[in-house]
């Protein structure tokens, strides 16, 4: 999914969510892929929501500042989108060759695309061609035999949605070259990370405002979906339930307040959440081993903010009976611990995930 990093063709990687933007940059080197850079910077809480810029120059003012702290000098990158105005869909369609696919793709997806056709911008990656389609007779009119099957990877995004985001990577005096979807960001990371890049895994990306699962089968993606549950429905509800504002409800959710008194409410509001997340995670797994009745998922890795809500991995694991790990991207980059606190690294990992998938891109990928 990912191509070889080199100074010409480098990209930076930058994740855009709604709760704090992340920028990652590796280099290559002779021993191996090198962290040259990695932060984030945190965004007002309705900067960006639900994956739609509100405050365009909140934001690419963050992504400046950002930047120039990093002292990152290479100014192109790759961004990705996720959500609700994002389609990931593996489809099945009658054997044809590439250049017919690309022809009739637009007819093809309408059936499977819930926008008009016209608003949304459509990619797609054949992931599975079959045998060759025989040829009888030649010529323009030869016939073509069987019946075979193809997968396609279908990926739509809305229009208005790309546009937003390119004029921000703009407004902050960058150079956008790559979209990616989050999802495949994090499988990128997922590989290099792994010594076992060919299980059957299931990613879960639990950020501030969206809970994203991929679940990966021999490097390919059998199911993707996002869905709007975050660790910002916890900051939420204990901003309702003990009338606080948002920051001081942000240190409550993560324990920067002393909550004697309100332990037991504040442990029913992590409790009825973490249970919302498991159960969207739960009714993905099912879907699949439906699905693809001859496959079981080995492990669930975990990353984002907040997949370290306290109950959520033991419970994710007590509940599914698969083992549950942590996503560390930083695993097999050469880091030198003169430039980088090892400690912070450890502690960021998760956050990182996408950031260092979308750094391995590189400019001229497809």
């Amino acid at each position: 999914m990912f191509m070889g990093i080199s100074k010409k063709n480098q990209l930076v990687g930058l994740d855009i969510g709604s709760h704090s933007i992340k920028v990652a940059e590796i280099a290559q080197g002779k021993r191996g892929r090198i962290l040259k850079n990695f932060g984030l910077i945190g965004l007002p809480p309705d900067a960006i929501v639900e994956g739609s810029i509100k405050e365009m120059g909140v934001v690419s003012s963050a992504m400046k500042t950002l930047f120039k702290n990093l002292r990152v000098k290479n100014k192109n990158v790759a961004t990705s989108i996720s959500g609700f105005s994002v389609i990931v869909k593996k489809i099945a369609l009658s054997k044809r060759r590439d250049s017919e696919l690309e022809a009739t793709i637009h007819e093809e997806s309408e059936q499977y695309i819930p926008f008009d056709i016209n608003e949304v911008n459509i990619d797609f990656d054949i992931l599975n061609k079959g045998s060759e389609l025989a040829e009888v007779g030649g010529g323009e009119g030869a016939k073509k035999e069987g019946s075979e099957r193809m997968e396609v990877m279908l990926v739509a995004a809305k229009k208005d949605i790309i546009e937003d985001y390119v004029e921000l990577i703009h407004l902050a005096g960058l150079n956008p070259h790559v979209l990616d979807v989050d999802a495949f960001a994090l499988q990128n990371a997922f590989e290099i990370s792994t010594s076992e890049p060919e299980c059957s895994c299931s990613l879960v990306n639990v950020g501030a405002e969206e809970l994203g699962i991929n679940i990966i089968r021999n490097r390919g993606s059998l199911f993707t979906r996002d869905s709007s549950y975050g660790g910002m429905q916890i900051t939420k509800a204990i901003m309702a339930r003990f009338n606080v504002g948002f920051e001081e409800a942000e240190k409550m959710k993560l324990g920067g307040v002393s909550v004697d008194k309100e332990k037991r409410d504040l442990e029913e509001i992590f409790t009825s959440v973490v249970s919302e997340w498991v159960q969207e995670i739960k009714r993905a797994l099912d879907f699949v081993a439906s699905t693809y009745p001859e496959e079981t998922i080995e492990k669930i890795l975990v990353s984002g903010g907040s997949c370290r809500i306290p109950g959520f991995q033991e419970y994710l694991q007590l509940e599914t009976d698969i083992p549950v790990e942590e996503l560390n991207p930083f695993a097999s980059l050469i880091v030198d611990e003169k430039h980088f606190d090892i400690n912070y690294l450890r502690h960021m990992a998760p956050q990182a995930a996408v950031a260092v998938g979308l750094a391995l891109r590189a400019i001229g990928d497809k």
